[in-house]
């Protein structure tokens, strides 16, 4: 939770991923709850969480300034009164200790805390709708989530375990008996005097959970964990379409996805999870240099390093997602080990760090390894992967959680760029994945996603636009970068062809059109009052023409830049009339306001 006690904390807030600050003032000045409160509430719970300050007023070049709230208690009622009204919000995450009054420079703000939600109350969403309802956290924006992953955090949520479903009409033909007698094999040699050593393929089966009576249904057959494990290729594509494993191990320290070994599913092999932990745990392990240590008078060849790399393999397997459509993804090169898995974390990633707290999304495929001594389910196991890598010095592990592309976002670049898209690199196509999602990209957006050089990024952005890819606007530190079909300045080549650049020029400048702009302002230019609607109709009619700044703005309609931007700019942002020039940068020094169309 986020500490705001002087006003040199206030100077340094920034609006960013768990910050978020409105002004709440209210038509009567004295203090109201913003509309657009809610879409961030349900944002910070679905995403990592963060604080809401009320009474903090951002300035045109980005620094915050307390203006305070006159009526905190009103303020306080319409918070807890909206949070327990279930047309208004799913849930109440918020404790009254998460609510905090703080006096700022003499002025009265407050600070609210909104958690990360639990599993089980994701998502959190508006208007009792889930579906057009739920908001994730994307930079400093409150963006809503596709129905696709909405129905995902639904079925999280009610389902403790997604592998114990019995896979109906799927059998022990569909097994990959290889597979099944390595793994009866390693479980007699480490449990010899074990019962079940001595019952059939079908009851040892039965007793680890891969295979399971469905007695509400009256049938019984494979889980879904017990085919994961042990199946074959063939039928596992059957119950999970986006099924995909993959081990690369690279021979540099860059992102580019050139391999000198590669395991995936290409069937010269059974393709089950079971055999992939086997093959991939030999590769990963094959070159690690094992001190000689001592265990009494037997050498011991196992180090952390190795049982942390165990662990990592087994969490990745076991905590996937097999109905997401990214793949499972190890990589192995000199510098570094990299485990990806499709699926949201269930617990906070601190929670998670300190260890104590499990909630595994396949409990009975982590069963099956835990039987031949491989994982634990005691949420030790992220704690031993730190122990590992300490014991050696190395550079602590990096736990991150992202949303990844989807394939919709993948298909519509295939469809518009063709078979061109999938012979660019890595790095190209995540750059075009990044502004078909974000609708621009910069330099500073991709150096935070991927590793490499600045130069380097810089020339493949050159290229990329010299290709047709992108399109470029603007140059040096303000250079953004849109895919083509964007056009998010639909004017852009009336602008070019003026000479200007793709920038937006003073209202008395060269590039012509001004008298046209100053007559559309002019019904209310000329009154010291016009009414609300007929205000926003005027800028929407000028933004309509060319981009125009707040300072453009001001001057065509003789407002306020303050009235201007709180009363009017900011709300038809939010509410889609309006759309920012450069969206993933609010306060960038060259922002202007856009007339939306439908459907952008």
């Amino acid at each position: 939770m986020l500490e705001i006690t002087t006003l040199d904390d206030i100077t340094a807030l920034k609006e960013s991923f768990d910050i978020e600050c409105k002004l709440a003032t209210g038509k009567d000045r004295k203090g109201e709850l913003p509309k657009d409160f809610w879409p961030t509430y349900s944002a910070f719970a679905n995403t990592e969480g963060g604080d809401i300050f009320l009474g903090i007023k951002e300035h045109a070049d980005g620094h915050f300034e307390p203006i305070g709230i006159a009526d905190l208690a009103k303020v306080k009622d319409e918070l807890w009164t909206g949070l327990n009204n279930r047309q208004k919000v799913s849930c109440n995450l918020l404790r009254e200790r998460w609510v905090m009054e703080r006096c700022i420079d003499g002025k009265s703000i407050l600070q609210i805390h909104v958690p990360r939600a639990p599993r089980k109350q994701k998502p959190v969403y508006l208007r009792n709708n889930p579906i057009t309802g739920t908001y994730k956290r994307l930079n400093s924006s409150d963006c809503l989530v596709d129905e696709e992953s909405v129905r995902r955090m639904l079925a999280e949520q009610i389902e403790d375990t997604r592998d114990n479903e019995v896979l109906k009409g799927y059998g022990v033909d569909d097994l990959d008996l290889d597979s099944f007698n390595a793994y009866r094999q390693i479980y007699s040699n480490r449990e010899p005097d074990h019962p079940w050593n001595q019952v059939d393929a079908q009851d040892f089966l039965y007793n680890i959970g891969a295979w399971r009576k469905d007695r509400e249904a009256g049938h019984s057959g494979l889980t879904r964990a017990g085919l994961l494990m042990f199946g074959r290729l063939p039928a596992i594509k059957e119950a999970f379409p986006n099924y995909m494993l993959d081990y690369q191990e690279r021979p540099e320290a860059k992102t580019e996805p050139r391999w000198i070994d590669r395991l995936t599913l290409d069937g010269s092999w059974s393709g089950n999870v079971f055999d992939f932990y086997r093959k991939v745990i030999r590769k990963l392990t094959a070159d690690l240099k094992i001190p000689f240590l001592l265990d009494g008078d037997q050498r011991q060849d196992d180090t952390l390093v190795h049982k942390a790399l165990r662990e990592a393999l087994v969490n990745t397997l076991v905590h996937a997602d097999y109905t997401g459509r990214a793949s499972i993804l190890i990589v192995k090169r000199p510098d570094m080990f990299g485990f990806r898995n499709p699926g949201g974390m269930r617990i906070p990633r601190e929670f998670a760090i300190r260890g104590g707290e499990s909630d595994c999304r396949n409990r009975l495929l982590q069963d099956l390894f835990r039987y031949i001594g491989l994982g634990e389910n005691a949420g030790s196991g992220l704690p031993k992967i730190y122990q590992g890598w300490s014991s050696q010095h190395w550079r602590q592990p990096v736990l991150r959680e992202k949303d990844v592309p989807s394939e919709q976002t993948l298909e519509i670049l295939r469809n518009s760029l063709g078979k061109q898209f999938d012979r660019l690199s890595q790095e190209a196509r995540l750059i075009l994945v990044t502004a078909q999602i974000e609708k621009t990209v910069d330099h500073s957006r991709m150096i935070g996603m991927m590793d490499i050089h600045p130069h380097d990024l810089t020339k493949l952005f050159a290229s990329l636009t010299e290709k047709g890819f992108l399109l470029q606007d603007g140059s040096g530190r303000g250079t953004i970068y849109c895919l083509p079909e964007t056009r998010y300045e639909d004017d852009w080549e009336e602008l070019r062809s003026r000479g200007s650049g793709g920038r937006i020029g003073g209202l008395g400048d060269s590039s012509g059109g001004s008298g046209d702009l100053q007559s559309i302002a002019a019904p209310v230019a000329t009154k010291k009052r016009a009414p609300k609607t007929e205000m926003e109709r005027v800028i929407l009619a000028l933004c309509a023409q060319s981009p125009l700044t707040l300072e453009q703005l001001h001057r065509l309609l003789n407002r306020s830049t303050e009235v201007l931007r709180k009363d009017y700019l900011q709300p038809m942002v939010k509410t889609k009339k309006l759309r920012y020039r450069y969206p993933t940068k609010p306060n960038h020094p060259e922002q202007a306001y856009i007339t939306a169309k439908e459907g952008q």
